[in-house]
């Protein structure tokens, strides 16, 4: 059995190709891969950043093929799917320690476009549960994950990768302060009512903004919102009306098209008299039409645009991320090591089972015929037992103990051809037994 994670992230593929793969509902992908018969458990990760797929499968080579079709057919939205020139650029793939190493990464938001950001971790334990309950994920990757989420907490304790926590809202925030010189005469327009418009509505209050306005498809969600910071809400309907009276729209809420469409915001714009209107879009699918930043006096920016801010904020937390790469890398090496042991347990079963079969072979044999007694044959038993486990003690705890990495893989595979039990019926005779040397010459 082997891991194998497929994907793509912010690193490799631009925003017009992730958002062709947002998924909201990976629990039937990932119980439709777990029907193949040669993928055991999936995990599908969906986030703004990237889409990844990680499964524990017998055959890699045909699992890899299977997620690869996934991502040309099944996942990318429907009519607009990527040539296979800009998917082959995109799509990376990860085998065993590899993957085992990339996961942990994400987890601990190493790898993430705003490094240390704490909603990452949050993201994968979503995946992980919404394949626990579709019933795709099983004891290995249950264990790889729970693995992942145990190193996050290390980093998250050990190191201050989360200290001043940030995030794509947050970025998003600094870069409407770098717009404009003071943000307490502005107003704001934001779209959507997750996690990611709660951090930005915290973040924008606190640096002093005049009005926020919150517009959401449920309006109660909406509601309950704007009514913790003070804000207004309203409905998507009203977005139009509002785009006139705002200076800063952040936009972060699901749908399969746009939000704002450039119609509106050209009409905004013309009752703004000369003032402009700053967009930014941290949805995928973007909530803001390509075709508005093409429109005088309206500036869009999007999640690769904040990318530029994220990696200044990479460079200043390096010395924390390295701290962070070793413990993820530590914490990798503890989980090969669990793998390893799980792969010596037939291999440490067959030797003692090999072991035990010639161990009861010699003992009828060397009783046969003979008149011996219970009390004998149960003494000829103990002594022949206590041999045989004093003989294969030591080999035995050294495939327990040393099997970490591709050192330990090539002692499991010396200890089965040593003791040929991968041959059926390896000679177990005297003549096989006996040490080779020189013959006696006849005379």
């Amino acid at each position: 059995m082997k891991l194998l994670l497929m994907g793509m992230s912010h690193r490799t593929a631009p925003l017009e190709l992730r958002e062709r793969y947002a998924v909201d509902d990976p629990a039937p992908i990932v119980t439709k891969w777990t029907g193949e018969e040669y993928i055991d458990e999936a995990v599908l990760l969906s986030t703004c950043n990237r889409v990844e797929a990680v499964v524990w499968t017998a055959d890699p080579e045909a699992a890899q093929l299977r997620l690869r079709s996934a991502f040309e057919r099944e996942l990318a939205t429907d009519g607009d799917r990527p040539g296979n020139v800009a998917l082959e650029s995109a799509l990376y793939t990860y085998h065993d320690s590899a993957a085992v190493r990339h996961l942990f990464r994400v987890a601990c938001a190493i790898d993430a476009m705003v490094v240390g950001e704490p909603q990452i971790l949050g993201q994968v334990k979503d995946a992980y549960r919404a394949s626990v309950d579709a019933g795709s994920c099983g004891p290995m990757l249950g264990r790889l994950y729970q693995r992942a989420f145990a190193t996050a907490k290390r980093v998250r304790n050990e190191t201050r990768i989360s200290e001043r926590p940030v995030s794509v809202a947050r970025v998003a925030v600094d870069l409407a302060r770098q717009i404009f010189e003071t943000l307490e005469d502005k107003n704001a327009l934001l779209v959507g009512a997750g996690e990611m418009i709660e951090l930005a509505l915290e973040t924008l209050r606190r640096e002093g903004l005049a009005a926020v306005r919150v517009a959401n498809r449920t309006p109660a969600r909406a509601a309950a919102l704007a009514e913790r910071f003070e804000a207004s809400a309203h409905g998507l309907d009203e977005i139009p009306a509002l785009l006139a009276r705002s200076d800063v729209v952040l936009t972060c809420i699901g749908g399969d098209s746009p939000i704002i469409r450039a119609a509106d915001v050209a009409a905004a714009i013309r009752g703004r008299r000369g003032r402009a209107l700053f967009a930014i879009d941290i949805g995928v699918p973007r909530n803001v039409h390509p075709d508005v930043a093409a429109l005088d006096g309206a500036y869009v920016y999007d999640l690769d645009d904040l990318q530029a801010v994220a990696e200044s904020n990479a460079e200043q937390r390096l010395q924390e991320v390295e701290q962070a790469e070793a413990i993820a890398f530590e914490e990798q090496q503890r989980f090969e090591g669990w793998l390893g042991a799980l792969a010596a347990v037939p291999t440490i079963r067959e030797l003692r089972g090999r072991a035990e079969s010639i161990r009861q072979i010699e003992i009828e044999r060397g009783l046969a015929g003979g008149d011996f007694g219970d009390r004998e044959r149960e003494l000829v038993d103990s002594v022949t037992r206590a041999v045989v486990n004093k003989i294969l003690h030591a080999p035995v705890s050294r495939l327990r103990s040393e099997l970490d990495g591709a050192e330990g893989l090539a002692h499991l595979e010396a200890a089965r051809a040593l003791f040929a039990l991968d041959e059926a019926g390896a000679d177990t005779s005297d003549d096989a037994s006996e040490e080779p040397g020189p013959k006696d010459d006849a005379s």
